[in-house]
């Protein structure tokens, strides 16, 4: 079935079995066809609001999965690797050769986030077809602009198709600085009519955030190889910032971990949040795959020898860049005295349940009951910074190798059956802020640019930066940079290969990646896509 034939094929049936059950009486003749007038009519604006509640939850798969948008935003960078680990995590090595940057047209992840965005970008479309009202319409267009954000920075293009369309041809297909202006547009339309909150709904300040990112990445998008940076655009980017920052309505958290946290629903910074209550239990798919994706089997004594997946770990590199001063990183408790945001403390009294404190996990690690723990052939629990520099472990310690990372602190009230209370931050106010200092860099503003970096790396327990560039060509982790900060405050929130791409070092070395091809800077389009839509083209190199 063609994929922008799903929608309508799907919507209509459903929307006759709700008109059934409703008090509304519908004459119909056998073979006759319902409109979407006469459903919309039939409904009123709760089926409406069904919709677009359908809309919102397609946000789940593809933004909480470790294996959608968070693996091509995050295992293709410096940040994120998944080593094979005996006969775990290799899956015909398709996450590997993510972080190597050695994906074909096939990879089944490409497919399936393509696959996942574009049920947003579709269901959020059919939304406008019955009569919704303007918040309601400015909520969809939100949401599909927030899937073709991602389609068109991961894939370079997107379908779009509006109400009334003939459904018998084929979706137009922008791509490029074509593709931003349209996204642009629409959220410039509709930020007056959406919502002031609260977070986990489409709201004008998700709207301005959104938008700030896509001024910010208007140049990327045209030309990948050597991104540019309008001034006017980047006055865009300040105002539309200044407008969140001045509103009062944020502030950093006292602890960093609480943006992430079972009750972060309550976070101070969230600007638009995903909301868990999908009944997805902690150790499947959804945000507890946060936690599962990388803790060891034997993590938490109630649940060994099940208690995570043990795979996602980060580099030594990307680590050491938290250390801004001449000391040497130690790669141990020391460490944490450099930025709180590395982690490695008690929070919500997580030691004294599991024994596990958020953030990076290296060397040996403990239970509840400071019991040293081991791995599953009896070796200590101790994650080591090397990994295999082919990412295939294959010696007695490869259930140990690299970095762990916990950004979300495991809901163990929960665990083992019910949704997690943790919400999923999509846009959080600190990114504002970097944003921001971002563009003041960009228009020669690199005063006003530390100033506001040193005010988040004060709120961090981060000792402040005498100077910043916004990257080292050189040195992809250099941590006196402004893509380095960025790292330490988004790290792991699926934003990094952007970053790197706007900061024009996606393409250098780093660990486990000493090679590139400029192809890699966008992903291939699925190739079912294509046989479905001859307006899509493939990327070049595939």
């Amino acid at each position: 079935m063609k994929p922008y034939n799903m929608i309508t094929k799907f919507a209509l049936p459903f929307l006759a079995v709700l008109v059934m059950m409703g008090c509304t009486k519908l004459n119909e003749n056998l073979g006759s066809t319902l409109t979407n007038a006469q459903v919309s009519n039939a409904l009123g604006s709760s089926g409406t609001g069904l919709l677009l509640s359908a809309a919102y939850s397609d946000i789940g798969g593809p933004l909480t999965s470790q294996d959608q948008v968070f693996s091509l935003m995050e295992n293709t960078t410096d940040e994120s690797l998944v080593p094979t680990r005996g006969g775990d995590w290799d899956d015909n090595g398709v996450w590997r050769v993510l972080h190597n940057h050695t994906w074909n047209a096939d990879h089944g992840q490409v497919l399936s986030v393509f696959n996942s965005l574009n049920k947003i970008n579709f269901d959020a479309t059919n939304v406008l077809g019955f009569n919704p009202s303007a918040q309601q319409a400015a909520e969809a267009k939100f949401l599909r602009s927030l899937a073709l954000y991602y389609l068109l920075d991961l894939y370079g293009q997107f379908p779009i198709r509006n109400p009334g369309d003939n459904l018998l041809l084929p979706p137009t297909v922008k791509a490029g600085a074509d593709g931003a202006t349209f996204i642009i547009s629409e959220l410039e339309g509709i930020i007056a009519n959406l919502p002031d909150g609260p977070s986990d709904l489409a709201n004008k300040d998700a709207g301005r955030t959104l938008l700030m990112k896509c001024y910010l990445q208007r140049g990327t998008w045209a030309n990948r190889a050597a991104p540019t940076f309008d001034a006017a655009d980047m006055a865009k980017v300040v105002s539309l910032g200044n407008t969140v920052i001045n509103s009062g309505k944020y502030s950093y958290e006292s602890n960093y971990f609480n943006n992430f946290s079972p009750t972060n629903d309550n976070s101070k910074e969230a600007i638009f949040r995903y909301n868990n209550t999908s009944g997805v239990g902690a150790n499947n798919s959804g945000i507890g795959g946060r936690w599962n994706m990388t803790l060891h089997y034997n993590s938490y004594t109630p649940s060994n020898p099940n208690a995570g997946w043990n795979g996602f770990s980060t580099i030594g590199d990307f680590y050491a860049s938290f250390n801004t001063t001449g000391t040497p990183t130690a790669y141990g408790p020391a460490d944490t005295i450099f930025d709180r945001r590395i982690g490695g403390r008690d929070f919500q009294n997580s030691k004294k349940i599991s024994g596990i404190n958020p953030g990076f996990l290296v060397n040996q690690q403990y239970n509840e009951n400071g019991v040293a723990l081991k791995d599953r052939k009896g070796n200590p629990l101790a994650y080591d910074k090397t990994i295999a520099a082919n990412m295939i472990e294959t010696g007695n310690n490869l259930e140990v190798t690299g970095i762990r990372i916990i950004k979300y602190a495991p809901d163990y009230s929960q665990y083992g059956g019910g949704p997690a209370g943790n919400d999923l931050m999509i846009f959080r106010y600190p990114d504002v802020v970097l944003m921001v200092a971002e563009a003041k860099m960009r228009t020669g503003d690199n005063a006003g640019a530390l100033t506001m970096v040193n005010a988040l790396r004060t709120a961090r327990g981060a000792a402040p930066m005498a100077t910043m560039t916004l990257a080292n060509p050189n040195l992809v982790n250099d941590p006196n940079t402004l893509i380095s900060e960025r790292g330490r405050e988004l790290y792991w929130e699926s934003v990094r290969r952007t970053d790197l791409q706007r900061f024009g070092i996606y393409l250098k070395p780093w660990q486990y990646k000493p090679t590139d091809d400029a192809k890699y800077l966008l992903f291939p389009v699925p190739n079912q896509a294509l046989a479905a839509n001859p307006n899509l083209k493939q990327n070049a190199g595939y």
